[in-house]
């Protein structure tokens, strides 16, 4: 795999199905990717919605892992629907799957707190991988994107504009080493492995990084590292 997909453990499985709810104004496409879904045994449908209101509404009453969320939808589009459930429910993992493959709405999208921002030209096995790598921590940029992302990031504010960027050497050794790996897409199983430590003890780290960089989620927490240099990926 290239560094902009998942850099997955092997071996590494989730214990119970994937709850995953659906948005999209179009219902062909809902269908089509429930009968995709429904062919993998770790994942399971929690819910279908049209548009972004009813996507929150469901969130909020419904256990659910994961929200595919489409762009553009009526009563609310899938920008402020993932602003709303990350809001409600931090630890939901939130996947942009829409047509746009424009930086603006791949920052916008990140800024409200998803995970991973995907193509509707994508693979279905690249959906359930992306499904599963959010799950379990990881985080995802289409390489299409990617080359495009470095010459942008510096206009994201990320809520991190440069007078409140921080010095990085309030950052401990190991914080950067795990920082780095987060920026690779690795997972907190992954970084655990890499660096001989347990999964607690990498949430522990997040849980400081996070407050040192004043970010909300491990995807703020990559985009700053890449911006200020920190991972040369």
């Amino acid at each position: 795999m290239s560094r902009q997909t998942f850099l997955q453990s092997e071996g590494e499985k989730i214990l119970s199905p994937i709850k995953v709810l659906i948005a999209d104004d179009h219902m062909l496409v809902r269908e089509g990717i429930i009968k995709i879904l429904t062919l993998e045994q770790d994942i399971e449908i929690a819910g279908e919605a049209g548009d972004g209101q009813q996507a929150v509404s469901i969130a909020l009453e419904r256990h659910i892992d994961i929200a595919l969320l489409d762009v553009n939808m009526p009563v609310m589009d899938g920008i402020e629907a993932c602003r709303r459930i990350k809001k409600i429910k931090p630890g939901v993992g939130v996947i942009a799957l829409t047509i746009h493959d424009q930086e603006e709405y791949l920052f916008e999208f990140i800024r409200a707190g998803a995970s991973a921002y995907l193509l509707k030209d994508v693979s279905p096995g690249q959906l359930v991988e992306t499904i599963r790598g959010v799950a379990n921590g990881s985080s995802y940029i289409p390489p299409k994107l990617m080359s495009n992302v470095f010459q942008e990031i510096t206009r994201m504010s990320v809520n991190l504009g440069p007078s409140r960027r921080i010095d990085d050497n309030q950052l401990t050794p190991r914080e950067v080493e795990v920082l780095q790996l987060v920026a690779r897409g690795s997972s907190n199983r992954a970084i655990a492995k890499n660096l001989f430590i347990s999964e607690k003890t990498v949430k522990n780290h997040l849980y400081r990084i996070f407050q040192k960089l004043n970010v909300e989620d491990r995807t703020q927490a990559a985009l700053y590292a890449l911006k200020n240099k920190l991972v040369d990926l």
